[in-house]
């Protein structure tokens, strides 16, 4: 059985809408996830992040109606979501965040595009047209541009050297979650239900990891610091992650993660804004490559896609 989308479908409310929110509001995270690395240790403010979400996701769950019961094959779906998208891939980012500015992680993060599509082929059969393949190619040649134009600031061989290899860790986690969870299994859960159980396994995870890297928990007491976990936690995941995954399932995991191409502009404005970023022409010309690559590749016809 196969199913295809009409060359427009990315065109309806119910996927533009979500696709822009979420970008949005992903693209100020990079930036209040800066504010977050001080006196606490990253893996803890990531700790607090998500028992705050999971909390928010069970809550929302039960007032929707969604079952809790996911069987032993969800169970196991669950944990490693969990583990890969709320444990590995955010405790790779917060600390890619202690050496690069928020604007040039969220860069980084826009490559993810390439690892979903691949992700997306190998495990679940989605085709990877050449008019997507072809934006695909002039979005990483921008994406190429700007991280060219942060290599001339920063030294290579100091913060970017240390920073990239934990952006492109996280870039890896979170693209094998957003695949699996789009997978036979996790289709047939309802995906609340799924995330609530996700985040609770990789709080656990973050927890044992912070103890054990950190020792006990420390708290920092700024009011500023507990808007931004509770933000993170609720804007930042609770609000974001059912929309996406919901992406991931409608469009394709490809298409779905080229919301990171507006991440990256959203979060460099954000950078300029508060961080000092120095745009330049190269920057510029990077941007709108990018832009332009997520246009060709959105605009191409939803191939087949097959299924189990």
């Amino acid at each position: 059985m196969s199913e295809s989308a009409p060359k427009h479908a990315l065109l309806r409310p119910g996927i533009v809408i979500p696709f822009l929110l979420v970008a949005v509001i992903w693209g100020s995270t990079w930036l209040v996830i800066k504010d977050q690395l001080g006196d606490v240790a990253p893996s803890w403010s990531i700790t607090y992040r998500f028992v705050i979400a999971t909390i928010a996701m069970f809550i929302f769950a039960k007032f929707r109606g969604f079952s809790l019961k996911l069987g032993k094959q969800g169970q196991i779906l669950a944990v490693a979501v969990g583990i890969a998208q709320f444990c590995a891939n955010f405790n790779f980012v917060y600390r890619a965040e202690i050496y690069l500015t928020s604007g040039i992680v969220a860069v980084v993060f826009g490559l993810l595009m390439v690892p979903n599509a691949i992700f997306g082929r190998v495990l679940l059969g989605q085709p990877i047209t050449g008019r997507f393949f072809l934006g695909s190619l002039v979005a990483v040649a921008g994406i190429s541009m700007l991280m060219l134009h942060e290599s001339r600031i920063a030294p290579i061989e100091g913060a970017i050297g240390i920073g990239i290899p934990l952006v492109l860790g996280g870039m890896l986690s979170a693209s094998i979650a957003n695949v699996i969870q789009a997978g036979k299994v996790g289709k047939t859960l309802p995906l609340v239900s799924l995330l609530a159980w996700a985040m609770l396994y990789g709080t656990i995870a973050d927890a044992a990891l912070a103890w054990w890297t950190a020792g006990p928990p420390t708290f920092d007491m700024r009011p500023q610091y507990g808007m931004g976990v509770a933000y993170l936690a609720l804007f930042g995941s609770v609000v974001t992650f059912p929309l996406y995954y919901n992406l991931v399932r409608q469009i394709g995991a490809g298409r779905a993660a080229y919301n990171g191409v507006v991440v990256v502009i959203v979060a460099m404005v954000l950078s300029t804004l508060f961080e000092g970023y120095v745009w330049s022409p190269l920057a510029a010309l990077g941007s709108v490559l990018a832009l332009s690559g997520m246009v060709i590749a959105l605009r191409a016809r939803s191939p087949a896609v097959k299924s189990g």
